[in-house]
């Protein structure tokens, strides 16, 4: 393999792709996301950035194990309970698979991710 086999993770170089609303057991008003696909990592599992626009969504089981790193804005994670944590720019999270509750987006925000399921 060379360096070829390297591959930038950006909006030029990444799939652009909106996930159906459907997906999503709730959807906010509001709500609105890109993902820049870069790479599908093994079966099921991808990476690339993402962002999104102020608005909620919600899960009854987040689909996969989701490691994040936000590079700008702000977002929370809110569980069942109404437990909440926040993240900004620069703070990397994992949200784990089965996870039940909301995302939602504080402000406009772009993070790198690694999705696995």
């Amino acid at each position: 393999m060379n360096i070829d086999a390297i591959k930038t993770v950006d909006r030029d170089t990444g799939r652009a792709v909106v996930p159906d609303p459907a997906d999503y057991d709730h959807v906010g008003d509001g709500w609105s996301e890109t993902e820049y696909r870069a790479v599908e990592l093994a079966e099921d599992s991808l990476g690339g950035l993402w962002e999104g626009e102020p608005g909620r969504v919600s899960f009854d089981s987040w689909p996969y194990t989701e490691f994040c790193v936000l590079v700008s804005g702000r977002v929370a994670v809110i569980d069942a309970a109404g437990g909440r944590r926040e993240f900004g720019a620069g703070e990397a999270f994992v949200v784990p698979r089965g996870f039940r509750g909301t995302w939602e987006t504080v402000e406009p925000s772009v993070k790198y991710f690694v999705a696995m399921r």
